[in-house]
């Protein structure tokens, strides 16, 4: 009876602290898992050139229809043995269709640099948020809505930009989707240690598309601003 007093007590959504924090682990080991094909596929991706015709509408349309076929896979078999093989099959694809922008930066003569840099500049916008999410004890549930919000406004605004073409437009984008994914970051690890979200696929795959997102975006404001021609 004590035991069941103190799993209520300690979880805000009915979720105790020893399960909430097997979620946690699970997703940070998982998410550093998926990194891998992820890797892989930007690599595959440079070495063989295989997206550089994939610009404009046509890559727009590759890009859409492969995630989103891949998030509603991922959602049907999240409680299943194939979720992980589908979340790793969607990583992959997503170091594919990074590739373009990664081999871009690679033909400056500082570009390795520049990726480091964005990687690193991710990793570090990642420790922070956890950092943060581990101290901060308000409930933090009402951001979702108004961060739902500004993804929208950025998605609308990215589609239009594909067919303008304009610079100033991608870095207006890029510095708006670093500060909403950055504070998505907080908003899905604070789900998590919270108990609002109990299914490590489904956080592993939010906190990924916010990584992802941040470096992307760090990785096209460091080759605007930063790339070396030789």
């Amino acid at each position: 009876m004590d035991d069941q007093v103190t799993t209520i007590e300690s979880a805000g959504y009915g979720i105790s602290q020893q399960e909430r924090n097997r979620v946690l682990r699970n997703t940070y080991w998982l998410l550093a898992l998926s990194l891998v094909p992820t890797v892989l596929g930007a690599w595959l991706g440079v070495a063989t050139g295989i997206t550089r015709s994939l610009s404009g509408g046509l890559g727009l349309i590759v890009f859409l229809g492969g995630a989103f076929g891949f998030m509603f896979a991922i959602e049907k078999t999240k409680n299943s043995a194939a979720g992980v093989p589908v979340l790793l099959g969607f990583t992959f694809f997503m170091g594919l269709m990074l590739s373009r922008m990664i081999a871009m930066v690679l033909g400056f003569q500082n570009g390795s640099e520049l990726v480091m840099t964005a990687f690193a500049g991710t990793a570090g916008v990642f420790f922070v948020m956890a950092s943060l999410a581990t101290v901060i004890k308000r409930d933090l549930s009402g951001m979702g809505k108004f961060l739902f919000v500004g993804v929208l406004v950025l998605f609308v605004g990215s589609i239009i930009n594909v067919f303008v073409g304009s610079t100033a437009g991608m870095m207006a984008i890029s510095v708006a989707a670093i500060g909403i994914f950055s504070a998505y970051m907080l908003y899905d690890i604070k789900q998590i240690i919270d108990g609002g979200e109990t299914n490590y696929i489904s956080a592993t795959l939010a906190l990924y598309l916010d990584l992802y997102n941040v470096f992307q975006s760090l990785l096209a404001l460091l080759g605007i601003f930063g790339g070396e021609r030789d």
